[in-house]
This record gives C-alpha cells, structure tokens and sequence, in this order.
C-alpha cells in the first residue's frame, strides 16, 4: 500500500485530522470514493483475523475483572497459566481504540509466556470500550491524564498484591499504550520493567524519576513518534537509566497489532514480542 495512505491513517487516528478531511484525501489518494471505499477495510482492525489464543483456551484462566481505580472501579481482562503457581504481573496497555479484543488476546498471549496479565481498560469511566472504533477514539480524547495514569498505577498495585503474583510487576503497551507504560515507568516505584511499543516519551525532565528498566520499540517508518527519540534518549543516559532501543526500519507504526493488513510487519512484531518476553523474564524473574 501506498505510503502516503498508511501515513494519512496514522494522522486520522491519532487524532490529526477528521473524519470527513481524512476521506477526502484518502479519495484523493486512491483515485476516487470507490477506490477509497476498498481500501478502508485494509487499514481498519480486522480482529477475528488474528486471534491466537481463543478466549476459552484450556491452558488458561482468562476472566474479567474490576479493580479500583481512580475514577471508579476499573475493568480489566485477567489471564494467567491454569495452576497455582506464583507469577510475576505484566499491565498490558491498549492503544488509542481502547480494551478491544486485539489487546485481550495480547494479555492472553503474556499470560502462556508465564506471566499474570491484567489488561485494563482506560474506558471504563464511559461504560467500557465500544465497538466502533471512531468512538473509542473520541472518548479516548476526552480522558483526564492523570486521573487515567492513576487507573493504570492503581493496576500496578492490584497486580503486586493478588495472590497469584510474586510481586514483581512490569508494563508492556502500545502506540497509545506505549506512552502510557512510559508514564508508568516515570510515576511508579513499584514497576520493575516497561516495555513501551512506538510510545510517546516522557518530559526529558521526568526521566531522572525513573526507576524500572525499559525496552523501547520504535518503527522505521514512524517519523511522528520518532522525532522525540534523540531527546529521550540523551535523557536516559544522562539519568542513568537502563534501556534498550530497537528500530525496525521499514516498518510503520503499529508493526505489531496482526489485526491491521496494512501497517502489520510480521517479522518485526514477532521479533519484537520475542525480545518483549525475554526481557520481561530477565527483570521479573531474576
């Protein structure tokens, strides 16, 4: 797919342009309404397309629950390993479209890979992530950020003390979510690890505050993300904190949700969920 197109998308869901503007230009792109009209499912979620582990996988205890939070109890997908045993917590963070089943079938890919996942959904204040996407979007918009960063510390905190956890707790999200894990990472004492997916970055005056170690993700592609990465980065150093960078050149933002035809890099999102779950391991296991 045309590039200009996969940047045009990014703009429109990131809240850069409107709807009508974004389909107007997309018909320019594409030579016309029609061509325009077959392109938008390529560049929507097609979540059935990529389901991995089905809800009711017999390995699994996957569940919904509520925890509370700052705005009023907070829902979340829950999934771990059938059995007892102790394990170390993993937050999963979703993008801008809200808890979809995309990201719980992320926290029940976590949960084989041996961690207690808990994907929260930052929507609940509103009655929970609807199913159009354009509306998750606009209610993502309308969020208090720090009532928003208080719900996902208070996730933190439910994981460290549920009876399944070792007590060690890490952060793993994307696009929107990627931002978020970063803000964890600055505002929380008890996260040992933060994987942030092509996030936005932290205030390079926050960084100092920062106590987990962070595995970053970044696409090729992504120049609108990418343009703060010197500045993070310098103050990373600076701070002391340890990190790891990756760039997957060639590859768009969103290179990992397998949900989207057209931004979806196969080799680099497995490549970047392998590096995800042994980092993950590394810090929380040890």
């Amino acid at each position: 797919m045309d590039q200009k197109i996969i940047d045009l998308y990014d703009r429109y869901t990131h809240g850069l342009l409107g709807r009508r503007d974004f389909l107007s230009r997309l018909a320019g792109l594409a030579g016309g309404t029609a061509a325009a009209s077959a392109l938008l499912p390529l560049l929507q979620n097609d979540y059935a397309r990529a389901e991995i582990v089905r809800p009711d996988d017999p390995r699994l205890n996957a569940e919904i629950v509520k925890y509370p939070g700052a705005t009023g109890e907070v829902r979340a997908c829950l999934a771990a390993p059938k059995g007892e045993a102790k394990l170390p917590g993993v937050v999963v963070i979703h993008e801008n479209r809200g808890l979809n089943p995309h990201i719980e079938d992320v926290a029940r890919r976590a949960a084989l890979d041996g961690f207690l996942a808990l994907a929260p959904d930052a929507l609940s204040q509103f009655g929970g992530t609807p199913q159009d996407e354009d509306k998750a979007r606009e209610l993502i918009g309308k969020l208090d950020s720090q009532a928003t960063l208080n719900n996902f510390l208070a996730a933190v905190t439910y994981l460290k003390n549920h009876p399944r956890c070792t007590g060690k707790v890490g952060a793993v999200g994307f696009c929107w979510g990627g931002g978020m894990a970063n803000q964890l990472a600055v505002n929380s004492t008890d996260l040992r690890a933060a994987v942030a997916f092509y996030g936005r970055q932290p205030e390079p005056q926050d960084v100092p505050r920062i106590k987990a170690a962070l595995l970053l993700h970044y696409a090729g592609l992504d120049e609108r993300i990418n343009s703060g990465i010197p500045a993070f980065e310098e103050a990373l150093k600076k701070a002391g904190v340890a990190y790891k960078i990756y760039m997957y050149e060639g590859a768009n933002h969103a290179f990992h949700n397998d949900t989207n035809a057209a931004r979806y890099d196969k080799a680099a999102g497995q490549l970047a969920w392998q590096r995800t779950v042994e980092f993950l391991k590394e810090k929380l296991k040890s």
